[in-house]
């Protein structure tokens, strides 16, 4: 049985108590190395594409700090350390969202969610890469989608807050989102390992 969203929220808070400013930090520099380059005319979607490792890394930053680990801001570029494999595996889950999404909104949406635990599924299985890691994602989440949807959708009301302080909230939105997250990942883990 997983665990209410409102369990994993709690749980995120209790793993970012004591945190919250270093977590902030992270959360700046994560928007600072993707956002300045997209800004870039020409040149600046292509260095967003070679630094998607980043992305990887900022799910694994918050992964690590629920598992008990200090919030290291350097956990951002680990992702770099396996270049090829996060990068082939990251842009290929960006690739087929996109694609899904040309087809409707919601098709998107879906496949989005199939796909959300992959990051966590790299670091935890190092053997996997590219389809194989992502094919793993859609099998854990297999009628879970909704259940993360609704975390996420949990949030609404910190995002309008956010907006509120002209997005600086987000700062502390973020990290709080994704340690929720990698609540519910580890509960999904440990729910398989009681079913099998």
């Amino acid at each position: 049985m997983l665990k209410e969203n409102s369990t994993l929220r709690l749980e995120a808070r209790n793993a970012l108590s004591g945190q919250w400013v270093m977590a902030a930090l992270a959360a700046l520099v994560f928007s600072a190395v993707l956002g300045v380059p997209a800004a870039v005319p020409f040149v600046g979607p292509i260095v967003c594409i070679l630094l998607l490792p980043v992305k990887y890394g900022f799910s694994i930053l918050f992964l690590k700090r629920y598992r008990g680990e200090e919030l290291n801001i350097g956990s951002l570029f680990d992702g770099f350390n396996d270049y090829g494999r996060i990068l082939g595996t990251v842009l290929l889950q960006t690739v087929y969202t996109f694609l899904w999404s040309l087809l409707l909104v919601v098709p998107g949406i879906i496949k989005y969610y199939s796909y959300a635990m992959t990051h966590y599924i790299l670091l935890d299985q190092p053997e996997l890469r590219y389809e194989a890691a992502i094919d793993q994602s859609m099998r854990l989440m297999s009628g879970n989608k909704m259940k993360l949807f609704l975390l996420d959708l949990s949030f609404i009301g910190w995002v309008l807050l956010s907006m509120l302080t002209c997005g600086i909230g987000m700062f502390w939105l973020r990290p709080y989102v994704s340690t929720s997250r990698a609540a519910f990942y580890e509960d999904l883990k440990s729910n398989l390992q009681t079913v099998v």
